[in-house]
């Protein structure tokens, strides 16, 4: 969703190609010349002092060892730098670089190393955000569901056919963010599927809304203060034109994207504020633009681009009214990433108050397949 440290890898690190001006080759001739050069020379110099052999065999054999070491020195030691980098990567350290200092092979090998270390620590990082974005998206049927059955546990309301059918849709709705998880698992290889179909948008926004205001209202008697709003006094309005729009899209995922910001809306919202879903037409037929506005203190135009970053929560310390809290700072990423699966556009848009967030979602002619 954002360029990690296996983008960066990828992008900045180019191997040297078979243009090597110091390859290992070519050190190890040079170091036999070398050799050769000391010793014949040192022959030369004996021939004409009339030196022993024997004291020319011995300066002849110390040079070359001192040359050798330094050669020897030069190649073993990237590879005692390289080993144990590999062993902290083995031991899920994946924070250690190998410098990048050599244009031989070994500086190849470097670059090979601290590519896979970016990659796996990119893949690493991947994983503890899924786990936080499944959790993040189960707490909600989870509080609603337990509300609903605490209640007739509790004899506070009757087991009467209504309130088994609002248990029946949150263990539904749990069903499908579990079935979600292998459609998550597909995201590495670009590949998840989109449920589309053509949906009323005002029936459907309408549950959406719905579904909000009762599980607000459960988790502000359960007091669970789970990462989800538990706010009852902000006021949530649909506005649909015309009545009779329609979609084309995976209204699951559109049910992640409209709930998560109407979620953010109300937390940031003032006491008895308004939060507005406004539903229009888009440029092509069955596309839809989408907005969520609420009435708080906005988000500064130099947050704008960080705002659907994961774990983002912006630059509000406090919650804004009665039963808000901090969140997880995971609910715009979440819906950003849905949006994006339909290969649509998420963002921030002028309002004159508050937060206003844009969603265009393209017609099916659009969609990807």
């Amino acid at each position: 969703m954002s360029g990690g440290p296996a983008g960066r890898g990828q992008g900045s690190r180019q191997p040297w190609g078979g243009v090597r001006p110091f390859s290992i080759k070519t050190k190890l001739g040079a170091l036999v010349v070398v050799s050769v050069l000391i010793t014949t020379g040192l022959s030369v110099i004996a021939v004409h002092t009339k030196t022993e052999l024997r004291f020319i065999t011995v300066f002849s054999m110390i040079a070359t060892l001192l040359i050798t070491q330094f050669v020897a020195h030069s190649l073993t030691a990237p590879l005692d730098d390289m080993n144990a980098v590999a062993r902290s990567i083995s031991h899920g350290d994946y924070t250690r670089r190998v410098r990048e200092s050599r244009r031989d092979e070994l500086g190849d090998l470097a670059q090979t190393i601290n590519v896979m270390a970016d990659e796996l620590e990119a893949q690493d990082s991947q994983r503890k955000e899924l786990v936080a974005n499944v959790s993040h998206e189960l707490r909600t049927p989870i509080a609603g569901l337990r509300a609903v059955l605490e209640n007739i546990v509790d004899g506070v309301t009757r087991a009467d056919p209504e309130t088994m059918r609002t248990a029946l849709k949150q263990t539904e709705r749990l069903g499908r963010l579990v079935e979600t998880l292998l459609d998550l698992s597909r995201l590495d290889n670009g590949v998840v599927p989109l449920k589309k179909r053509r949906f009323e948008v005002w029936p459907y926004l309408s549950g959406v809304l719905k579904e909000a205001n009762m599980v607000a209202s459960a988790r502000a008697n359960m007091a669970s203060g789970s990462g989800s709003h538990t706010r009852t006094d902000v006021h949530l309005h649909l506005d649909v034109s015309p009545p009779e729009l329609v979609a084309h899209a995976d209204p699951e995922r559109i049910h992640q994207v409209v709930a998560n910001l109407i979620d953010n809306a109300v937390k940031h919202s003032p006491p008895h504020g308004r939060v507005t879903v406004r539903a229009r037409e888009g440029s092509e037929p069955e596309s839809l633009e989408l907005e969520v506005l609420d009435e708080g203190p906005g988000i500064p135009r130099t947050e704008w681009h960080r705002v659907f970053e994961r774990f983002n929560r912006g630059s509000v310390n406090r919650p804004h009214g009665p039963g808000s809290d901090g969140g997880t700072g995971l609910g715009l990423a979440i819906a950003r990433w849905a949006v994006d699966l339909h290969g649509g556009r998420i963002g921030v848009a002028e309002s004159e108050r508050g937060c206003r967030i844009l969603i265009t979602l393209p017609g099916p002619s659009s969609l990807p397949s």
